[in-house]
């Protein structure tokens, strides 16, 4: 063997044992969890981890016992209705901002940036204010409109609109093609993989909302699933731990999809650029 590929093999095999090592501490909480979803709470409560008892019967009792259904559909209502929002207000402004020319342009796209480095612990108090006073609270708007948009996905958006070629524009401008048959036939296709990482983002940051709905929800009707988990594990006579890890990893499932489905397009995307 090459006496030069000797260290280059040791620091691979380092860089894999360390991966490897980080990816178990990762993913470790994870197992534990889906693990112990499937032993009887008997055997959680006496911290025997290790039993092979294991059985469906807490995934059952979730579906049959718990309101975890209402509160999955609640949650799902909520991002599929924010994503699809995001993704038309912010390609909207983001088109806007690269193809259309008004006065105070750079100004409002600035401003809009700006929005950014606000952390949403500082909006609550004002946006609390706001949807009590036009009457939204304890409603699935409440959850909703505050977040039909976000400053983020029009950055986004905008820097990958201004990727496309200016020829595309002239042809269409030639075509007598108009701004919203522009848009919607070439912009949007062309920006596919752009749109789905957003999609992807705005779902995944409305399923996981917590304070927010917490602060404005007072009923089982409109819990999303994140505070219905919270709700079943503040009540007095849930205390079966088995059943709480079984709808603890049911919640989890839309979330791995949604990120499974986005990686793969994403890898897609990169392949895509890396050919052009």
């Amino acid at each position: 063997m090459n006496v030069v590929a000797k260290p280059k093999l040791a620091r691979n095999i380092g860089s894999y044992i360390l991966l490897a090592v980080l990816a178990l501490v990762v993913l470790a909480p994870f197992f534990i969890g889906l693990w112990t979803s499937f032993l009887p709470t008997m055997q959680i409560a006496k911290g025997n981890f290790l039993s092979t008892d294991l059985s469906f019967q807490n995934y059952i009792d979730a579906f049959t016992q718990t309101p975890i259904l209402h509160y999955l559909g609640n949650s799902l209502v909520i991002s599929t209705v924010t994503m699809f929002a995001q993704l038309l207000f912010c390609s909207m402004s983001a088109y806007a901002f690269v193809f259309l020319d008004f006065k105070y342009k750079r100004s409002l796209f600035v401003l809009v940036l700006a929005t950014m480095m606000l952390p949403f612990e500082a909006e609550i108090i004002p946006n609390f204010s706001t949807v009590k006073a036009i009457g939204l609270l304890n409603s699935y708007s409440v959850m909703i409109i505050p977040f039909l948009t976000s400053a983020f996905g029009i950055f986004m958006l905008r820097q990958s609109f201004k990727q496309m070629p200016a020829e595309l524009k002239e042809a269409a401008d030639i075509e007598g093609l108009g701004h919203l048959q522009f848009y919607w036939k070439i912009v949007m296709p062309y920006n596919r993989i752009p749109l789905i990482t957003l999609g992807a983002y705005s779902f995944l940051g409305a399923w996981n909302q917590y304070l927010w709905p917490m602060l404005t929800t007072f009923s089982n009707s409109f819990r999303p699933v994140q505070n219905g988990l919270r709700q079943l594990q503040s009540e007095e006579t849930f205390n079966d731990w088995g059943m709480i890890q079984a709808t603890a990893a049911i919640v989890v499932i839309p979330t791995l999809i949604v990120l499974f489905v986005g990686q793969h397009y994403f890898k897609s995307g990169a392949n895509e650029g890396a050919v052009k």
